[in-house]
């Protein structure tokens, strides 16, 4: 018997690496400005976190990347600004008069702006179109223009630095946002899971409560984390509406204070700062996903 003729052995094609490695070489200027972008995105708050951690005496005579550069200095560290900071610059209070503030300011607006965007895409009612062109008309006006005349109904009915002025006043300035992006999320669910409910026997609130909200996560989660940063990092509403001390000092207003009185105690305005930006920190990275799904709703339809 003949043997068969040995089969040639195999060679790698070199375009099988090229499909791989074209793909990557396209994309390596993308990549590098990526990585670029968040090189100088982050280095200013790397900048101020070294500069919080650092002892007082060499802030003023060296750059914060020196204390980088001498990492293991025993004399290069201390926690002792952020004692300082929270204990005797009064900021622990103003931490938990932010939270006071800022948890009821995102829990309210977003309580109601959920039920009203539900109403304006599914409850048909005599003037829905007239009242949603007001709200949406509404995102233009700038909140400076109400601030005067809503300072002025404060004090005749005694609201004026009070929590309850401070919520009511941040629930009017974020609703018409809220109502607006709910709504063009809700707006976008599929109707027959509205027709089914309605055969079901479900009222208008039992749809909302079981089918509306379920489905709205990502939407009321990217709005979270829009209005908490928001009334967290807010200086100019606490000013007007709580003032610039005494008890119900919130974290950006007591961080305003310390430069106008420690314009020169670096070592403290950046623990204070960094302070502030742990909790917006935190509650981003928490809800980042919820935020992505939330921006990313309804941009593409099925």
């Amino acid at each position: 018997m003949m043997s068969a003729p040995a089969q040639p052995i195999a060679r790698p094609s070199t375009r099988r690496f090229a499909f791989w490695r074209a793909p990557m070489l396209e994309s390596l200027p993308l990549r590098l400005s990526v990585l670029i972008i968040c090189f100088l995105w982050t280095l200013p708050t790397a900048g101020l976190l070294v500069s919080s951690l650092r002892n007082p005496l060499l802030i003023t005579k060296s750059g914060w990347w020196e204390g980088l550069l001498n990492l293991f200095g025993a004399d290069q560290w201390t926690i002792g600004n952020y004692v300082q900071v929270v204990t005797s610059e009064g900021m622990g209070a103003s931490f938990l008069n932010s939270l006071i503030v800022t948890v009821p300011s995102t829990v309210i607006p977003i309580t109601i702006a959920a039920f009203a965007a539900y109403a304006f895409a599914w409850i048909p009612f005599p003037g829905r179109g007239f009242l949603f062109i007001i709200v949406v008309a509404l995102l233009v006006v700038p909140l400076q223009m109400a601030l005067i005349p809503i300072l002025r109904s404060y004090a005749g009915a005694s609201l004026y630095g009070t929590f309850v002025g401070i919520w009511l006043a941040h629930t009017a300035f974020g609703l018409p946002l809220a109502i607006f992006l709910l709504y063009n999320f809700i707006s976008q669910l599929p109707r027959d899971l509205f027709e089914s409910a309605a055969i079901d026997g479900a009222s208008h609130f039992q749809t909302f409560i079981r089918v509306v909200v379920p489905l709205s996560v990502p939407a009321l989660g990217a709005f979270t984390i829009f209005q908490f940063l928001w009334v967290w990092n807010d200086l100019l509403i606490a000013l007007v509406f709580l003032g610039p001390g005494g008890d119900v000092r919130i974290m950006p207003t007591a961080l305003f204070n310390m430069i106008g009185s420690r314009g020169g105690s670096w070592h403290l305005l950046t623990a204070g700062a960094f302070v502030t930006m742990v909790v917006p920190l935190l509650v981003f990275l928490l809800l980042q996903r919820a935020f992505v799904r939330g921006i990313l709703a309804g941009s593409v339809k099925a």
